[in-house]
């Protein structure tokens, strides 16, 4: 079936999926495929955001950036939701929409992505204003405020 991923597996195997704990900190990474910047399309970004929004009854997103072709998101999972389930449906449906949106055949995204555990608030506050800052390091944007595809407000 097109634009599903059921064998997604985290590139990381030092924290397996399975393992994931409730209350737990992670920051997923996940690639389009063949390093395309799909995502410098503003709108194909927005759909991505969208997915992202929709998963307020799965996790809690504490930050995120969507660059030209990856997706970096600080992510706390909620009670009875799997890790893996989690990415496995934001990659799937923000697949189909940002596909059907470009009119391109195929899968949006690479079919690994990497999790990290983080493991203190701390860490995750020098997380969420390292993804901030990437589209300015990237010359992107000549300020943070200014790339339109990102969010951890919260924190910052």
């Amino acid at each position: 079936m097109t634009g599903v991923y059921p064998l997604i597996f985290p590139s990381d195997t030092s924290t397996h999926s399975a393992d994931a704990a409730v209350d737990q900190l992670y920051l997923i990474t996940a690639w389009v495929a063949d390093q395309q910047p799909l995502f410098g399309d503003f709108l194909a970004g927005r759909l991505l955001v969208d997915v992202l929004r929709q998963q307020l009854h799965r996790a809690d997103t504490w930050a995120y950036v969507v660059m030209p072709d990856y997706l970096h998101w600080l992510v706390k999972l909620r009670a009875g939701m799997s890790l893996h389930k989690l990415v496995e449906q934001v990659l799937t449906l923000s697949s189909q929409a940002v596909m059907r949106y470009l009119g391109l055949p195929g899968l949006l995204w690479r079919e690994q992505y990497r999790q990290q555990r983080v493991w203190h608030t701390t860490q995750a506050r020098t997380l969420a204003r390292q993804l901030v800052a990437a589209p300015r390091q990237a010359g992107l944007v000549s300020a943070v405020g200014d790339y339109p595809l990102w969010d951890a407000r919260q924190w910052l």
